[in-house]
């Protein structure tokens, strides 16, 4: 077996020991309120990362005004409870418009 087979397999057991522990665990360990706080916190710090790197960034590189600003629309709508493919066909046009005009 090669070095990605491997890594597959390991990544592939503990994906699955961690799918397993909610349910093997549940009653029996009680999270603090505190501790509950700071993972939810967490979750949507990591998410708002992800968002702005995949945004913002492109290789090594800043990606360009027409990425973001699509990406603004997009939230905008989500925020304000728009379907998804409304959400999804509006950041697309917009990015797909500046790109279009000339805003990279």
């Amino acid at each position: 077996m090669n070095a990605t087979v491997v890594a597959v397999l390991a990544l592939a057991v503990g994906t699955y020991a961690f799918r397993l522990a909610g349910p093997v665990l549940d009653g029996r360990v009680e999270i603090p309120p505190r501790v509950r706080s700071l993972l939810s916190t967490g979750a949507v710090v990591l998410l708002v990362a992800l968002l702005a790197t995949g945004a913002l960034t492109e290789g090594h590189g800043f990606a360009g005004w027409a990425r973001p600003a699509g990406v603004l629309v997009g939230a905008v709508l989500a925020l304000r409870r728009a379907p998804f493919a409304v959400v999804v066909l509006a950041a697309v046009a917009v990015t797909a418009g500046l790109r279009a005009a000339g805003v990279g």
